[in-house]
């Protein structure tokens, strides 16, 4: 009796193995890539056929003539996918204080003209390290740094920033906001920036 119990014990493991394990990931793979093949791909940006890197995880810039993300708190250097994790300070941490400060030198010192309210998200961490979006507020503080470092109008930056606000999913859920890679992207591409060069 045991050993019957054992069989048929072992053969719905193996059944179940093959269909929880293998067929139901290949069909649901299947379906992902067929329904949605760039979202169920990590919805990579792709310029002049290079992967320049994925619109769902933050990339560090720090030059005058790109937005600058979020801070990233991930190790062991900044929107490291293997390593998503907030910085978990809180209010009274000083080190969330010394964040804080250091972040806004570097703006300032990026941008001494900038009398601008600094919007709380240049300088906070995501909670997951990877946020590759800002609010429209914190684009439009760094639009004036932006257009001087590219040598073209603020109109023209603004107008990129704009076009790459996305707003509420369903017009409910979240936040307005901008995807800095792709903005970024926008801005090396645009015709006014091309003209400057």
């Amino acid at each position: 009796m045991i050993v019957k119990h054992t069989i048929t014990s072992l053969i719905a493991l193996l059944l179940l193995t093959v269909i929880t394990g293998v067929l139901y990931p290949l069909l649901v793979t299947g379906i992902a890539q067929v329904a949605f093949p760039a979202k169920a791909n990590g919805s990579l940006l792709t310029v002049r056929g290079k992967t320049v890197g994925s619109v769902l995880i933050g990339q560090p810039f720090s030059d005058p003539k790109y937005f600058w993300s979020r801070l990233s708190a991930t190790a062991p250097y900044p929107f490291n996918a293997g390593s998503s994790t907030g910085s978990n300070l809180g209010p009274t941490n000083p080190a969330l204080l010394d964040e804080v400060q250091g972040r806004l030198t570097d703006l300032r010192k990026a941008d001494s003209l900038n009398a601008l309210p600094v919007p709380v998200d240049l300088v906070t961490s995501s909670s997951s390290g990877l946020d590759p979006d800002i609010s429209p507020s914190a684009a439009a503080y760094q639009v004036g740094r932006v257009a001087r470092a590219r040598g073209i109008g603020e109109d023209a930056v603004r107008a990129l920033v704009d076009a790459n606000t996305r707003e509420r999913t369903f017009g409910l859920l979240g936040e307005p906001r901008v995807n800095v890679l792709a903005l970024n992207l926008a801005l090396d591409e645009s015709a006014a920036w091309k003209g400057g060069k």
